[in-house]
């Protein structure tokens, strides 16, 4: 039980750590078998993983991430603008490989089984497949990082992904140096983490868990 813990917290968003040292061919198969036991709605299991390791489309896709980061830069102003200049965005050339893991709505259908109240319900499922794959690969030593800096219209057209299929994620994979233990957005100061007590509801929302004492307590 501690090791889930110990790994839960241990888990980072990485961006300059990684080796581009390869991946065992047995690890990467564990890592990718967890993420396809993660739960789904209506066991649609709507995820599909692309693995990239082309330098060419990785190079491509770089790019179209650094013009992003100009959009977004554009728009900060002072101390905002000088932090953010020092934040490394993305890892997509220097990991050991890419995993772009997918959306498909239609997976399961026509009628998906406890998605008719909740349309988002798939699209949670395959962020929990997301999660398994970076909590597997931090357990085996390696690094993940998720490139969020990219227009999905481009990256369907780069990867060649079918209309109708989203891509939800483009994760950077493979050794690291090290995992720091402080993430990098708290390090460089962008933002600071908010404790526990300060998203914490007891029964309505704005009751602080105080205002409604476990009785079994």
């Amino acid at each position: 039980m501690h090791d889930l813990y110990e790994t839960i917290h241990r888990r980072r968003d990485v961006r300059g750590e990684f080796t581009g040292a390869p991946i065992a061919d047995e690890v990467l198969e564990r890592i990718l078998m967890a993420a396809h036991a993660a739960p789904s709605v209506g066991l649609s299991q709507p995820w599909d993983f692309l693995l990239v390791r082309d330098p060419e489309v990785r190079g491509r896709f770089r790019d179209h991430v650094e013009q992003e980061r100009a959009v977004f830069a554009a728009q900060l102003e002072g101390e905002a603008a000088e932090r953010f200049a020092r934040i490394k965005i993305d890892g997509v050339m220097e990991s050991t490989l890419s995993v772009v893991v997918t959306y498909d709505a239609d997976r399961g259908g026509p009628v998906v089984l406890g998605r008719h109240a909740i349309a988002d319900a798939g699209l949670y499922s395959v962020c929990l497949a997301i999660q398994n794959l970076w909590l597997a690969a931090t357990a085996e030593g390696l690094g993940v990082g998720w490139v969020s800096f990219y227009r999905e219209d481009y990256l369907r057209s780069l990867l060649g992904i079918p209309q109708g299929v989203r891509p939800v994620a483009w994760l950077c994979l493979g050794p690291v140096t090290h995992l720091e233990r402080v993430p990098d957005l708290e390090r460089h100061g962008w933002r600071r983490r908010r404790p526990l007590d300060a998203v914490l509801h007891a029964d309505k929302w704005g009751n602080p868990r105080e205002a409604v004492l476990d009785p079994r307590g």
